[in-house]
């Protein structure tokens, strides 16, 4: 059973009633299904998978799927098809992504990151303007991305590990726009004690001093490798105000930001 291909990309809603089935069937598009409420379980080229809310099932073309709803189950479901990506998109992110059909539970971030992007998809899809396409395309590759990022913290079981994990990952992929531990725990959904606590016994250090190190890094890496002015890399990498970046990166590193670049670009300190 096949069902008319989606030319573009197309955001809808799949009600299911309770014991609801629906048939083996296959489609020719790529498919993400998001469970917003209820449970069920579903089958991809007859292995059974269970669904429940914040799960995600990923339906790569002609994949054979049918699901049973245990409960009234509510689902997302985003269509597409890869002829109306970009080139880059279809060679680096397609294969990654859909590799296999599979259902996956997120992590935290990575959940807050999809639901955030299919609400603006949502929103493009009914009310944007003649942009709308676009937006769409570029929030479809950023999901996608979202997924790769995932795949790579998945098969972790010990789950104050994956917590770390997650948040390690999160940390060296959003430095810029983390604001304070408050924002790392309420995405966390815990305390920022314990949030603190796990983190420490892993890396000996607090979230929020493996962000400034992150910063630092790349702080000093830009310092010598680009000419781009002190005021511009603080805030490309998330300082909130020059006066504080000049204090931690002193404090840190021992010496103020100007006179690393400065000492570091000359000859006697270049390594052969």
């Amino acid at each position: 059973m096949t069902e008319q291909a989606v030319q573009g990309i197309k955001l809808y809603e799949s009600k299911h009633k309770e014991k609801d089935i629906v048939q083996a069937h296959h489609h020719v598009t790529h498919q993400i299904l998001y469970v917003l409420d209820g449970n069920g379980k579903c089958t991809l080229n007859d292995r059974e998978h269970s669904l429940e809310a914040d799960n995600v099932a990923v339906v790569a073309p002609y994949t054979n799927h049918s699901i049973i709803s245990k409960s009234k189950m509510t689902v997302l479901v985003l269509e597409f098809n890869e002829t109306f990506l970009s080139e880059e998109v279809r060679a680096e992110l397609l294969p990654l992504v859909f590799d296999e059909s599979r259902v996956l539970k997120m992590s935290l971030f990575d959940s807050s990151e999809l639901r955030q992007l299919l609400r603006k998809m949502l929103y493009e899809q009914s009310h944007g303007d003649n942009l709308r396409m676009l937006a769409m395309k570029i929030f479809l590759a950023e999901l996608l991305f979202v997924f790769k990022r995932s795949y790579q913290t998945n098969q972790i079981n010990d789950t104050n590990i994956l917590r770390v994990e997650w948040l390690r990952n999160y940390i060296n992929t959003h430095y810029f726009e983390i604001s304070g531990s408050d924002d790392i725990s309420k995405k966390m959904g815990m305390s920022t004690r314990y949030v603190h606590s796990i983190f420490k016994e892993h890396y000996e250090k607090t979230p929020m001093q493996y962000l400034t190190e992150v910063r630092l890094e790349l702080v000093k890496k830009m310092l010598l490798e680009t000419d781009n002015d002190i005021a511009s890399i603080c805030f490309e990498v998330g300082f909130e105000s020059v006066s504080t970046f000049y204090r931690v990166f002193k404090k840190y590193v021992g010496v103020p930001p100007n006179h690393y670049r400065t000492s570091h670009l000359e000859p006697e300190y270049r390594k052969e």
